[in-house]
């Protein structure tokens, strides 16, 4: 990856994203054994918590995350998210209490509060802005990769051997990540800091970058159809007839996967604006195709729009983030992204929940109310959006942060 001369695919990158896949695959491959795991611990009742602990604790890292990223550097942020996978998955064999066990998926998720936000700040340092949603999609691809080999190599290694094998496994796949961090990755913050106490005081405009209010409105939009789809899509999946609960995601990744090697382009080419009003749009045709499914292959083929629609989304909406901060504040740019894209996953998680209450019949009224909320994505970008030249925007900034001093 070099800004000089236009290339992305070299070793670095290539390593990068190897590490990337390993990371994802390390927290993924543990996720469908551990609802079994914890009814074994009697904590049957609090399944639901598992995704919403761990997600939690995520968004609140985010500020902590962006403000490390642009002062200590991107690779100390990428090894520690890293780190704590290592951790603990080696600790999930030692609890011994429903307790124990929630408290432990809590700190979790400051793995997935920090990973990604180093992550997406050390490729935008060294791609060329014409390059960065194709670079933002290549690694995405290589999470979405991590993301779908992850269950079914902890699946079986927990079958062929035992849970506990599999949360070794886990903790080796994320320590094979922070191999390749610490030995292939050059640190490219210019001036970096040394880490001191001081710097996990956050204030209040290390909170929220101003600057993006385009991305987060658009991404908090339309993530909560994801919340909804963890949350109702397996019991929809056998209410229709479908034995494996996992062929909706399946479906999903594939298709999510299959656009990814196009998508970043398309947003280098066309424009950010337009390429998540198309994807928004398509997400919104997928809740519809949701509420009307009545039979099995609707809602797969739901699942593969849904897919394609988010492998646009991504990549145009962190490369869209990065275009519009402040080079000195990227890490801060990405984390304030990233809170929203766990505020949309969590309220969306609720809403589905809260609409649908295990009656069967509400299935079609959950999805159209998903329907709507993505649809606004759309106007909000069609018709609410006002963009702004980036010196307008600094401006903008500087005068927020000295009324704020």
């Amino acid at each position: 990856m070099d800004q000089s001369t236009g290339r992305i695919y070299n070793l670095q990158f290539i390593l990068l994203c190897i590490s990337n896949a390993l990371f994802s695959a390390s927290f993924n491959m543990m996720i469908p054994e551990l609802p079994a795991y914890l009814t074994k611990l009697g904590g049957e009742d609090y399944k639901g918590y598992i995704i919403g602990v761990f997600t939690l604790m995520a968004g609140l890292s985010r500020p902590f995350s962006g403000k490390l990223t642009d002062t200590i550097g991107r690779v100390p942020v990428m090894i520690f998210g890293s780190l704590i996978c290592v951790v603990c998955s080696l600790m999930y064999p030692l609890v011994s209490s429903v307790a124990a066990f929630l408290l432990l998926r809590f700190f979790h998720g400051f793995s997935t509060g920090f990973k990604p936000t180093g992550t997406s700040a050390y490729v935008s340092d060294l791609v060329p802005p014409n390059r960065r949603g194709e670079a933002m999609g290549m690694i995405g691809l290589a999470s979405i990769i991590g993301m779908a080999i992850g269950p079914a190599i902890g699946g079986w290694v927990a079958v062929r051997w035992n849970i506990n094998v599999m949360f070794q496994l886990s903790a080796a796949f994320a320590l094979l990540s922070v191999v390749i961090l610490t030995g292939a990755m050059k640190e490219t913050l210019p001036n970096k800091q040394p880490f001191r106490l001081s710097l996990l005081r956050i204030h209040r405009n290390e909170i929220f970058e101003p600057l993006v209010w385009g991305p987060v409105i658009v991404t908090f939009l339309t993530f909560f159809s994801y919340g909804a789809i963890l949350t109702v899509i397996p019991d929809y999946s056998t209410y229709l007839g479908i034995s494996n609960k996992g062929l909706f995601f399946t479906f999903y990744t594939a298709s999510s996967m299959g656009i990814r090697f196009l998508a970043g382009k398309v947003s280098d080419k066309y424009g950010r604006i337009p390429i998540l009003k198309v994807s928004s749009l398509i997400m919104a045709v997928s809740m519809l195709m949701l509420a009307f499914a009545s039979k099995s292959y609707i809602l797969l083929s739901a699942a593969v729009f849904y897919g394609v629609a988010t492998g646009l989304n991504s990549p145009a909406v962190t490369a869209w983030t990065v275009d519009l901060s402040n080079p000195l504040f990227k890490g801060r740019a990405l984390a304030t992204m990233y809170i929203a894209m766990e505020a949309g996953i969590g309220l969306g998680a609720w809403l589905s929940a809260l609409i649908y209450h295990n009656h069967s019949e509400r299935f079609p009224m959950t999805f159209f109310v998903l329907a709507g909320i993505t649809s606004m994505a759309v106007l909000y970008l069609s018709f609410f959006h006002v963009p702004r030249n980036y010196e307008e925007q600094m401006a903008r900034r500087q005068a927020a942060e000295a009324a704020h001093h």
